[in-house]
């Protein structure tokens, strides 16, 4: 029974050096095995051999002493065995297991008597460094003691002697809502291992006692929460070395933003660092007044989503009712054990059912909005979380209480924070860990709404209740809660569903049926409206639908400018719906094969791919369809393509830079659009192309894939790439040569050219396409082109009809959109002249900001 090891230790001089090995003694197999997972996810590069020796079957509780004689046997690779436990006759087993063993052995075998949760974790980041049995041993036997201080126990074990004088020193400020919690603590402790350098650190706000930076457990104890500095010093030949990575790995880890720089100068080890007082959290702006999260105008009768109580009639997932001392989900567990196994299983069950919502999402909404859910899956695999919860139930609680208890601390730490954005992540922590209670208790997650169409009111919904929404039964959305930053409201955007958000506990005792008039631009709400009132909302509303109504009926017309520009209307496609809900699409512009590749263990095959691309195109009706090859990375990871771990995914390996290293899985999709060209109108487009030299190799493995398939050229075979990197936009001259067409992905482009992270709604504000810097690089793509390459627009700038003016002007000749915006947007080009478009995007080229372009167009010619 064995939990095979990933790799070696520390590497000395090339070679690998043999590490202690782990051996994990319980009655539960499920349990060694979940204690092994959560230890494992410590050890980012590697770790000791760990072997299980647990149950007398995966399903009878008990322990085997040949067994356990055995997994030393295997751990053992010459630097000896430290044996972790968890009670009672364990011990006992293991203890007669040594006994059993050869003498040499049994000398090389420490029996351990840490918490086998918490020394397990503490023993393999510490064997993992390279420390031998006996520091191992002590380790973990040390590894309760950041619990124990942070529970009002005893003191914790004392810190390490203050750090030598004279050494380069770094000062990180933790911004990590959990502060140095286990998980960027193990990345710090591996940032070290094989240095030659003493490395301590220290909670400066505190004024703490000075912690080994190899030793997990006294790193935690540190006991630094978010918005404290963390002072960490370095001593001997790698120590400037050891600074920079453990920068770096705290920046990866997610604890601080951008490291401060080390400084070459030794810092008096005598000052301690004045931390700034907290900073309460900001009021809103107008409180109680709702706002608009999704734009667009409706009036409905209103259709309730009622949420199934929990028991007593409490309700999540704000979690109010659930007060501490209260019994009313289990206040005390006779079977801990059977608890801590009903709890993953609800993780499990929860985690399932969150991936599932995440791969519809890419399918249907695009893979940003996907990426949604990946937050909720780490909360879901967050240890320290689990931890809690676990305590809790080995203190007697039940597993539903002690899980609502851990979340509520997660929820009440978000909500504390400062800044608004972060405030608005507690409500994925509560939508968390209501959908983890609920299958605890075997409560369904709500009822369905009243039935037909209308505007849904609900107290909130989760990213998962709101990914499920048909915007066809759903005209509008009321919430009472939630926020526009929320990730349920970008959702909602995405599917162009108008909400309104923060519209007070009384939206609740709406009767189903009551008239409802909302603006999910403005956040006016009117409950049953007087008539006047309701005719006021529905004349806009009117106003828009007669222009929707007039843009479907020439939807299928070509799009055509007022001084008889032809241009190109398309769909952004995530598979065959996308492609066939496009009515009077001239192309898919952008098909995003990720769609295949999503929420799977393993690449799809040749077969598979062309039969997917062939629906693509039978659902256009054979029109063009554009295959961008697959677009993943550090923020869109796929299980099974391996990556190194990096500090900005967004500037890392992305796109064509990935797929480039996995020439195999390039050679297979580049196969199955080949043989998809054979049969119907392709293009093929490369993305996040920065260098001529990449879009090249591109060429030359697409030249490849033609010759693997034998049957020449395709005779509509188009090959164009994706300009979202600045450089691309101002060397768009130099790739001109080796491409049919370029297509500006906007949101990249945007953030790459303004620095604003994509789907960071706190600097959403600055992401504006329209910004003349962006549209500079527009503008520069356009010139570069020449008159013989196409140039298109797939962003969400194309769709934006204010933005189609200006892109016209600048030259672009595509505009590819959601499905739902193609034939506005035909609309939108059919009222444009080029000429004046024109003169209007050279004045907005001057402009100095978004706003000022925006106030330019508005004004028209």
């Amino acid at each position: 029974m064995t939990a095979p090891a990933e790799s070696r230790g520390p590497v000395d001089g090339g070679e690998a050096v043999a590490v202690v090995g782990i051996v994990v003694v319980s009655h539960s197999r499920v349990l060694a095995d979940a204690a092994v997972g959560l230890a494992r996810e410590m050890v980012h590069d590697g770790g000791p051999r760990i072997e299980v020796a647990a149950g007398l079957d995966d399903t009878t509780f008990g322990t085997d002493a040949a067994a356990i004689m055995t997994a030393i046997e295997a751990a053992d690779e010459g630097a000896g065995v430290v044996v972790l436990m968890d009670l009672g006759s364990a011990v006992l087993s293991a203890e007669l297991a040594v006994e059993m063993l050869d003498p040499d052995r049994a000398e090389r075998v420490l029996l351990c008597a840490a918490p086998l949760v918490e020394g397990l974790v503490a023993a393999v980041v510490t064997a993992a460094g390279g420390a031998d049995r006996a520091g191992v041993a002590a380790e973990a036997s040390r590894a309760l003691a950041a619990k124990t201080a942070q529970l009002g126990g005893p003191a914790p074990v004392p810190g390490d002697a203050g750090p030598v004088a004279g050494g380069p020193v770094l000062r990180l400020v933790v911004t990590d809502p959990h502060g140095l919690h286990a998980r960027p603590a193990s990345r710090l402790v591996g940032a070290v291992r094989g240095l030659d350098a003493d490395v301590r650190a220290r909670n400066a706000t505190t004024g703490s006692d000075w912690a080994d930076v190899t030793s997990l457990s006294r790193l935690a104890g540190l006991g630094v929460l978010a918005g404290q500095e963390i002072e960490v010093v370095a001593s001997g030949p790698d120590a400037t070395t050891a600074l920079d990575r453990v920068g770096a790995a705290a920046t990866a880890s997610g604890l601080t933003g951008p490291a401060a720089a080390a400084s070459a100068q030794a810092a008096p080890q005598t000052a301690l660092a004045q931390a700034a007082p907290p900073t309460a959290p900001t009021a809103p702006a107008v409180a109680g007044r709702p706002l608009g999260a999704s734009p667009g105008v409706v009036v409905g009768p209103a259709r309730p989503l009622r949420a199934p109580a929990l028991p007593n009639g409490s309700a999540l997932p704000d979690g109010s009712a659930l007060p501490n001392g209260s019994d009313l989900l289990g206040a005390s567990s006779h079977d801990p054990e059977a608890d801590r196994a009903a709890l993953d299983d609800a993780l499990r069950a929860t985690a399932s059912t969150i991936e599932a919502a995440r791969a519809h999402t890419a399918t249907t909404a695009g893979a940003d909005e996907a990426a949604i859910f990946d937050a909720h899956l780490a909360l879901l695999d967050d240890p320290d979380l689990r931890e809690a919860a676990v305590a809790g139930i080995d203190a007697g609680v039940g597993a539903p209480r002690a899980w609502a208890d851990a979340i509520r601390v997660v929820a009440e730490r978000f909500a504390a924070l400062p800044d608004e954005y972060q405030r608005a992540r507690a409500a994925d922590v509560r939508a968390v860990g209501d959908q983890v209670l609920r299958a605890l208790l075997g409560v369904p997650a709500a009822d369905a709404p009243v039935a037909g169409e209308g505007v849904l009111v609900a107290r909130d919904l989760t990213p998962a209740d709101a990914a499920a929404l048909d915007p066809v039964a759903v005209v509008g959305v009321v919430l009472a809660a939630g926020s526009p930053t929320a990730h349920a409201a970008i959702l909602l955007r995405a599917k162009g569903i108008p909400t309104i958000v923060g519209a007070g506990d009384a939206v609740l005792d709406i009767a189903a049926g009551t008239p409802l008039a909302l603006d999910g631009a403005t956040g006016e709400l009117l409950v049953d409206p007087a008539p006047p009132d309701a005719d006021r909302f529905r004349d806009r509303a009117a106003a828009q639908a007669v222009r929707d109504r007039a843009a479907q009926a020439l939807a299928r017309e070509p799009a055509v400018t007022r001084d008889g520009v032809r241009v190109l209307v398309g769909v952004n496609a995530a598979g065959p719906a996308d492609a066939a809900a496009a009515t009077g699409a001239d192309l898919a512009g952008l098909v995003r094969t990720e769609f295949l590749f999503l929420g799977r263990d393993a690449a799809p095959g040749i077969d598979e791919q062309e039969a997917a691309y062939r629906g693509i195109a039978a659902a256009l009706g054979g029109r063009r369809i554009t295959l961008r090859t697959l677009d993943v990375g550090g923020d869109k990871p796929l299980p099974y393509v391996a990556q190194p771990a990096e500090a900005n995914p967004f500037l890392g390996l992305r796109g064509l830079r990935l797929a480039l290293r996995a020439p195999d899985l390039l050679d297979t999709q580049l196969r199955a659009i080949v043989r998809t060209a054979h049969a119907t109108p392709v293009s093929v487009m490369f993305p996040m192309v920065s260098t001529v030299a990449e879009l090249r190799a591109a060429r030359a493995a697409l030249d490849a894939a033609v010759v693997a398939e034998g049957r020449g050229t395709p005779a509509d075979l188009q090959v164009g790439m994706m300009v979202e990197v600045p450089a691309a936009a101002l060397k768009a001259a130099a790739f001109a040569p080796h491409v049919d067409f370029l297509s500006i992905g906007t949101n990249d482009l945007t953030q790459y050219a303004l620095a604003t992270e994509r789907g960071n709604d706190a600097v959403a504000g600055l992401a504006d396409p329209l910004d003349p810097g962006v549209l500079a690089l527009v503008a520069a793509t356009c010139r570069g082109a020449g008159p013989d390459v196409l140039v298109a627009v797939c962003g969400e700038a194309a769709a934006d009809e204010a933005a189609a003016t200006v892109l016209l002007g600048l030259g672009v000749r595509e505009l590819s959109v959601a499905a739902p915006a193609v034939a506005a947007t035909k609309h939108t080009v059919r009222e444009i002249d080029v000429c004046a478009a024109a003169e209007l995007a050279a004045r907005a080229l001057t402009a100095p900001d978004a706003d000022a372009v925006r106030a330019l167009l508005s004004e028209g010619p």
